[in-house]
């Protein structure tokens, strides 16, 4: 399947994710990046980013993009979108987020900010312990579910992380489910460097 958004042209694999609805998913997308608030220089993780919408819609407004997915088929897209699209400020990895995240913050890496859209389960804590390892000011989670949404939002609190700003995107109209879109700020007892 082949698909435009926001600009951009994506391919679609049988075993990758993607949005239904475009004209929404377009909206969710552009209230995430303008949450994210870039302003052409940081260094974003796009966590969780499948064949790289999210990711590939920020790299313009981004010094660099790193994106991380598990599913190997959504990876392979998520390059040949890149390439298709000439964007070479971006990069994928084929991993797990969580593991992902514990090797960077092990190398010592730091992002400015985290995009993530995790499946319906939600995140894991290492992967949330690592975010706050890596330090970004901003963390932008995408959720489907509100239940999980809850529960890691508590976790990053613990982090130093509050909640600054939050959307919801009617996703499907005339049913309940929304996604929600919520912007976390750093605001921990010491500030980063």
């Amino acid at each position: 399947i082949q698909d435009e958004l926001c600009g951009y042209t994506f391919r679609i694999s049988p075993h990758s994710f993607y949005q239904v609805n475009p004209v929404q998913t377009e909206r969710l997308y552009k209230k995430a990046i303008r949450l994210a608030d870039l302003k052409g220089k940081e260094k974003v993780l796009d966590a969780y980013c499948g064949i790289g919408t999210i990711g590939m819609i920020a790299s313009d407004k981004a010094g660099k993009v790193i994106g991380v997915e598990l599913n190997a088929d959504a990876v392979r897209d998520a390059r040949n979108n890149a390439k298709a699209n000439q964007i070479r400020n971006i990069q994928f990895y084929q991993n797990d987020a969580g593991k992902f995240l514990v090797e960077m913050a092990g190398q010592g890496a730091k992002v400015d900010v985290v995009l993530m859209d995790p499946p319906r389960s939600g995140s894991t804590e290492e992967f949330m312990n690592s975010v706050a390892q890596i330090g970004p000011e901003r963390i932008v989670y995408v959720s489907c579910n509100p239940e999980t949404l809850v529960r890691d939002l508590k976790y990053f609190k613990k982090k130093g992380y509050r909640v600054a700003k939050g959307v919801g995107v009617d996703m499907f109209p005339f049913t309940e489910h929304v996604e929600t879109v919520i912007m976390m700020q750093y605001c921990g007892k010491e500030k980063k460097k």
